[in-house]
């Protein structure tokens, strides 16, 4: 598949991830008011995100390979399954579909009369964790959820796995990290969506922003190498 067609493939994925994902939380989590039986809360948004990547994984998937995230793309490349030369083009698109769809986000969600936007669904600790948790437990939950996130992607997607079936089982897994770790750090495991939001959100997201990129990576890479050994071969 030519580039320009991948490259499209991601940007409208990771707009979509984006867009489903985080606006589900900004407009639908609290609809109505805490405890109001319209507001999906926790589990509709993490079941929201798995929706996003489970849905577009079969749409565009076939074009790009479903990336839709830097730390895909990086531990695919740690793990011998993706070129190094496509990784710069990847982030690069990745990061605009995030930055697209959390503008578009704005758009929409500013329209509302009593419009507060808060923390727009940002990323954060300390203060701007959900749960009041520290620097460390933030940054070891994103490094760890995302190391699982792609031993699961690498493991669906590998020649062994039964064809057809690795969207299901991603989106599963992207919803089980979110009920997991949205107390945290509002859940990243994807440096695209965190930024995607971040400079969309009252002050204070944009500095802790490194975060959301450096441990996603880091355990991307730890995936990716780990993966790439299990699965050798011997001989």
């Amino acid at each position: 598949m030519v580039m320009s067609k991948r490259l499209a493939a991601e940007f409208l994925g990771t707009f979509w991830l984006v867009l489903g994902g985080c606006g589900s939380a900004v407009l639908a989590a609290h609809f109505g008011g805490d405890g109001n039986p319209l507001g999906i809360g926790l589990l509709g948004v993490s079941l929201a995100f798995g929706l996003t990547v489970l849905t577009m994984a079969y749409a565009v998937g076939h074009i790009s390979g479903g990336h839709f995230n830097p730390a895909v793309s990086v531990g695919l490349w740690a793990a011998g399954r993706f070129p190094g030369k496509d990784l710069g083009p990847y982030v690069l698109v990745q990061v605009l579909g995030g930055l697209a769809a959390g503008a578009v986000l704005y758009l929409i969600a500013t329209g509302a009369a009593d419009a507060e936007l808060g923390g727009f669904a940002s990323n954060g600790y300390g203060e701007r964790s959900p749960g009041g948790y520290g620097m460390g437990a933030a940054f070891l939950t994103e490094v760890v959820m995302t190391l699982f996130f792609l031993v699961v992607i690498l493991g669906v997607t590998s020649r062994a796995a039964p064809a057809g079936f690795a969207p299901i089982a991603i989106g599963l897994c992207l919803t089980l990290i979110h009920l997991i770790s949205i107390p945290v750090t509002n859940t990243s495991v994807n440096p695209a969506r965190s930024t995607g939001v971040a400079f969309f959100a009252d002050a204070g997201a944009v500095p802790q922003l490194w975060l959301f990129w450096v441990a996603p990576i880091i355990g991307a890479l730890v995936a990716g190498f780990l993966t790439r050994w299990l699965q050798k071969t011997p001989g």
